[in-house]
């Protein structure tokens, strides 16, 4: 997954998996799952600088379980796997 560098202030997420049994355990179909918003970080991009020439610092860092967007950032299909690549203003945190 390394051949992946995201540029400015994106990262790259690859999206936990959804539970299969509903909360009344029923067995969802994948058809049938909503989008996991849960998330691990795989990769932060190149960075980027403020107005004033600053580095901006990442939020977040390599193996950080995170919750995004739903329906942000760009999927990519890369070694036969699912991955996103999102500003890192589409995360809205970190799961503890």
């Amino acid at each position: 997954m390394a051949n992946i560098k995201p540029l400015g202030h994106r990262v790259l997420v690859k999206r936990l998996e959804a539970d299969a049994i509903s909360a009344g355990g029923i067995v969802l179909p994948d058809t049938a799952k909503e989008k996991p918003q849960e998330a691990e970080v795989l990769c932060l991009g190149t960075g980027g600088k403020d107005e004033k020439g600053n580095d901006i610092v990442f939020s977040v860092k390599v193996g950080d379980k995170v919750l995004i967007s739903k329906y942000g950032g760009t999927e990519v299909k890369h070694g036969g796997e699912e991955v996103l690549i999102i500003s890192e203003g589409d995360i809205l945190g970190i799961v503890a």
